[in-house]
């Protein structure tokens, strides 16, 4: 009865929502507005994360250098939990609601589909 009841909160916390740093702010939604930038080669996504660092908008980006069915514009659309590859949905739940002009970007995320370059605008 003492210190019980504190430590099977933090138990089960622990593996229902991944181990990302931002565990506070994950639990907000269960599905995201997500963008991305697919390429198979790690020196062609640096090429487009430069242009995206250069003030070229997100999905300009995407449309030259994305490699995947996405390509208009990167939009993946309303993506839930559970539908997208670990390290894919890691990223994409830890990112900020930003817009195509000024967005906020991941860092590169290694998937076995290649290199992304994720961007989130909505979440839900």
């Amino acid at each position: 009865m003492s210190g019980k009841k504190g430590k099977s909160k933090g138990a089960s916390a622990d593996g229902d929502s991944g181990e990302a740093s931002g565990g506070g702010g994950s639990k907000g939604g269960t599905s995201v507005k997500v963008r991305h930038i697919l390429c198979e080669k790690q020196s062609k996504v640096l090429e487009a994360l430069e242009k995206i660092n250069g003030g070229m908008k997100f999905d300009e980006v995407a449309r030259t250098y994305s490699e995947d069915k996405a390509r208009h514009g990167g939009d993946l659309g309303w993506m839930t939990r559970g539908s997208m590859v670990g390290e894919f949905q890691d990223a994409a739940f830890a990112l900020p609601v930003s817009t195509l002009a000024k967005p906020v970007i991941s860092s590169l995320v290694k998937t076995k589909f290649g290199y992304h370059i994720i961007m989130v605008e909505g979440k839900k």
